[in-house]
Formats: C-alpha cells, sequence, structure tokens
C-alpha cells in the first residue's frame, strides 16, 4: 500500500506500500469516487460533531484509522527487513522480486474493485473485506511452504492493501467536516514515522530469534484492535444517496476494472517472461504487452507518455518518482544480508532514516514562501534520489562502510518528501474543482503502476545478471558454500532506477503549464 507514507507503498501505496504526505493533500483515493465530491459525501457534515480530528465526536473513528495505516506501516518496513531471510529459506532468491511486484500489482486491480464497490455500497463491505484479506494474505505468506506460495500471499496481501487505502479514504470523505479532512488526512502521513522506525528493529529481531515466518504471522493478531476501536464508530457513518444499483457483476465489469485488471495481468505476464531467457518466452511478453500498454494509456490523463506540460507531466512524475524509490529499496536488505553479512536488523535499519526525513522533506515543502519554487523544488527532490540511489552500491566495495547506505537513504527520503508532497499540491492546483477526484485517481494510479513497472524491471536485471544464484548467506557463508557473489546484479538494479529517478527529474520543465 505503497502511498501515504513517509518511508523508504499509505495506507501504501504500500501500499503498501500508497504513500505519503502527497497522497494527503489530495484527500482521494485510486478513482473519483465519492470523495472526489465532498458535498455529496457529507452534505451535512458540518453539523455533526465539534472539535478536532480527537475530539469527542470522532476521537475513536481516528485513532482506529491511525491504528489500522500504523499496522500497515509496521507491515511494509517489517517484511522489507524479513523478505531475505524468507526467500533464503524457501530458496526462491530467483523470484524475490515477484514478491513484491506481486503485492503492487494486486493492489493496482484492488484499488479500482474498491473505489466501485464503495460507489455502489457504501466503504464499509470493502474496508472489512480489505482488512480480512490483508489478514489472510500475511497468514499465507507466514505458512508458506515454497516461494511460489509465499508470492501467492503476497498477492492477497495486495488485493487486502487495495481495499482498505480507498474505502479508507471514503470513510474520510463521509465521517469528517470539511474542515477536518486536512488534518485526519496529515495524520494518515505522520502514523508512518513510528513504525518505520521501530519496524525493522522488531522485525529482524523476531526473525534472528524466532524465525522469518513470525513476522508474518503475528501481525494479523494487531488487526484486531483497530477493528475493535473503529467498529462502533464506523455504524454510525451518516448515510448518502445510494449509488448505482448492481451486484458482484457490475462492480468487477466496471470499466476501470476491467482495465486495471489487464494492466495487473499484462505485468505480471511481462515480469514472467523477463525472467525465462528461452524463445517460449516471448508469447507471455506479448500478451503482456498487449494487455499492459492500451489499459495504462487508458487510466491515465491523455500526454502522460510524452510528458506533456502541467498536469499528465505530474502525475508521470509521480510514477517515475515512486517506482524508482520502490524498486531500489526493495533490493537494498537483500544486498546488505548477502553482500556485506548484516543481520536482517541492520540491513532493515539502513532504511529508517528515509522515513524520518521523508517526513521533514514534507514539512519544507509545506512552507509558504516555497510556494514560487514548488516545481524546483520536485526537480530538486528527484536529484536527490537519484544521488541516493546512486550511492547505494558503493556498499559492494570493499573498505567503504555499509553506513553509507544509511546516510544516502536519508538523503533520497528528504527528496522523496519533497517531490510527493509537492505533486500532490500541484495537482490540486492544475485541476479544476470538478476533475479534482479523477485526477488525484489518476495520481495514485501512476503511483501504483510505477512501482509495478520498476520493481519488475528491477527483478528481471537482477536476474539476468547472476543475482538468482545469490547465497542469502553473507559473503564469507557464501563463498563456504562454492557459489558466487553477484554484485553486479544488484549494481543493475540501482543504476536503472538512478536514470529513471533522473528521467523525473528532466520532466520538471514541463510541471508548468504552457500559458500560451
Amino acid at each position: 500500500m505503497t502511498a501515504d507514507r513517509p518511508r523508504g507503498n499509505d495506507p501504501g501505496t504500500d501500499t503498501g506500500r500508497v504513500t505519503d504526505p502527497g497522497l494527503a493533500t489530495t484527500g482521494h483515493p485510486a478513482r473519483p469516487a465519492d470523495p472526489a465530491r465532498p458535498a455529496d459525501l457529507a452534505p451535512d457534515a458540518g453539523t455533526h460533531g465539534s472539535g478536532g480530528i480527537l475530539g469527542r465526536t470522532h476521537r475513536a473513528l481516528t485513532l482506529g484509522i491511525i491504528s489500522v495505516v500504523s499496522v500497515v506501516a509496521f507491515e511494509a518496513s517489517a517484511v522489507n527487513t524479513a523478505m531475505p531471510a524468507a526467500a533464503r529459506a524457501l530458496d526462491g532468491i530467483g523470484l524475490y522480486a515477484f514478491a513484491f511486484s506481486a503485492y503492487f500489482t494486486a493492489s493496482l486491480f484492488a484499488m479500482a474493485l474498491s473505489g466501485e464497490w464503495s460507489d455502489r455500497h457504501g466503504p464499509l463491505a470493502p474496508l472489512f473485506s480489505g482488512i480480512a484479506a490483508f489478514g489472510a494474505g500475511l497468514l499465507v505468506a507466514g505458512g508458506a511452504q515454497s516461494m511460489g506460495m509465499f508470492v501467492a500471499g503476497r498477492g492477497v496481501q495486495g488485493i487486502g492493501g487495495g481495499l482498505v487505502v480507498v474505502s479508507l479514504y471514503v470513510v474520510v470523505g463521509r465521517a469528517y467536516p470539511e474542515r477536518l479532512r486536512p488534518s485526519i488526512m496529515a495524520s494518515f502521513s505522520a502514523a508512518w514515522v513510528v513504525p518505520v522506525i521501530v519496524g525493522p528493529l522488531v522485525a529482524g529481531t523476531v526473525t534472528e530469534q524466532l524465525g522469518w515466518r513470525w513476522v508474518f504471522l503475528a501481525i494479523p493478531v494487531l488487526i484486531l484492535l483497530p477493528l475493535a476501536v473503529m467498529l462502533p464508530a464506523l455504524r454510525k457513518l451518516p448515510r448518502t444517496r445510494p449509488g448505482p444499483r448492481g451486484g458482484a457483476r457490475q462492480v468487477l465489469g466496471n470499466r476501470r476494472c476491467l482495465l486495471a485488471l489487464a494492466v495487473a495481468v499484462g505485468a505480471c505476464l511481462l515480469q514472467y517472461a523477463g525472467q525465462q531467457p528461452t524463445w517460449f518466452a516471448l508469447l507471455p511478453a506479448v500478451a503482456g504487452l498487449a494487455l499492459l500498454v492500451p489499459g495504462i494509456v487508458r487510466l491515465l490523463p491523455r500526454g502522460t507518455f510524452r510528458a506533456a506540460r502541467g498536469l499528465p507531466s505530474v502525475v508521470l512524475m509521480r510514477g517515475l518518482a515512486a517506482g524508482a524509490l520502490v524498486a531500489a529499496e526493495s533490493f537494498i536488505p537483500l544486498m546488505l544480508v548477502t553482500q556485506r553479512g548484516l543481520s536482517a536488523t541492520l540491513a532493515g535499519l539502513s532504511l529508517t532514516g528515509g522515513g524520518v526525513t521523508w517526513a521533514l522533506g514534507s514539512y519544507v515543502q509545506s512552507r509558504p514562501r516555497l510556494e514560487p519554487y514548488r516545481e524546483r523544488l520536485m526537480g530538486l527532490g528527484m536529484v536527490l534520489l537519484a544521488a541516493a540511489i546512486v550511492t547505494v552500491p558503493l556498499a559492494l566495495v570493499d573498505g567503504v562502510p555499509a553506513a553509507i547506505v544509511a546516510v544516502a537513504w536519508t538523503v533520497g527520503g528528504f527528496g522523496m518528501g519533497l517531490n510527493i508532497a509537492s505533486g500532490g499540491v500541484l495537482l490540486l492546483k492544475l485541476s479544476r474543482p470538478q476533475e479534482a477526484g479523477s485526477n488525484s485517481a489518476s495520481l495514485q494510479m501512476s503511483d501504483a503502476l510505477g512501482n509495478v513497472t520498476f520493481v519488475g524491471v528491477g527483478g528481471v536485471l537482477f536476474v539476468a545478471f547472476g543475482g538468482g544464484s545469490i547465497a542469502v548467506n553473507g559473503p564469507a557463508a557464501t563463498a563456504g558454500a562454492g557459489s558466487a557473489s553477484h554484485p553486479a546484479a544488484f549494481a543493475a538494479v540501482f543504476a536503472a532506477m538512478a536514470v529513471v529517478a533522473l528521467a523525473g527529474a528532466g520532466v520538471t520543465s514541463r510541471l508548468r503549464p504552457d500559458r500560451g
């Protein structure tokens, strides 16, 4: 659920990973659903309740929402930490990238599904279904006996994450008056800070002392408390006019759902083909392109892929920024564990600084005196991200301390804070009121597509340069086992993602619309 969080996938843009202050400023999920029209969602919102988001009227729901987001954030940081150990135990290094892309790909479809479902029947059914699927996916992954089963569990998690992130935004639109929505959206981002700091330490300790499975199996228990806190408040949500009639067939048959499903299937086929060095792989590759390209073109604003001035370039930059970050971040713990012999705990902690500086960057860009320089801030953010990514593989060089990764990621996190939050603000600035919802939806969809695409590209490069044969025991153990180390596999991934980030910096000149 990789989007609303200061980490190193929002409730993700897991996610997760729904991703960050940028989405917090838009206040809308991956579809122009009810939240796009606040007046329709809560026509009398200003009359029910008083005080802030922690006032008597909204306290229980606010605490429940923050708790859900915190659990998602903890899961995101914990999984990054435990993933190398899981891949080693299941003999699945070759499918390492699939464990991440399965989550993002499934959540992409689930976002579209949740928007349509929430429109027709309200947000409670997709919210609780999503929480249930998220927990079930964790249990499947934690109990997996093969890497294929583990990847399937991650896909179920992604479905849950996509359902939750969209329905949570709809809940906010219905439960909170307009004056309180900026505060509750800001709390989404704030809810990521502590889990990002604590998650790697806890997950690393559990992985080393009890085993990686317990990282996955224990998290579902944490979901019970937020549900208990939220349930009474959710039952009191104001009713709104009914949406279009229709059952499951009408919801799943919605055009946007079908396009998202086509994109998800196409991305899976392309990544599979990219990791199969045979001529037969051309068949799934062609099929994947046939599904992926038309779907993406129709899901995003016209002109996005040629960086048309204004809004299309804002949407394009969001996908480039999120995809480059998540793809690079996914391989950092694996690199530190296999190439530098770090423990799972220390490898996970290397990403912690990025979460803190992400929040700092979001705060800096919000200063009123910097408003005239917003486009430049976004360009600076992409340059800082590129610098961080290109610095990370220096840890592969003998004599360079592994701590350089942690230092680099604090720089990258600050750049993402500048970029992601500014992107959300700029999107609203460029949107007419009646288009704010659909444009916000495109921004989050670009986020998810960037994650799916570039994690898949990273996985293909990793395997192509020999990464599939790496043993997850550190260099010494690897050498002892007679299995060669493959630093080039990691270097290829980070080099490619640095190029993506620099491409995003180049798009900066296209963010301001042509006044002619």
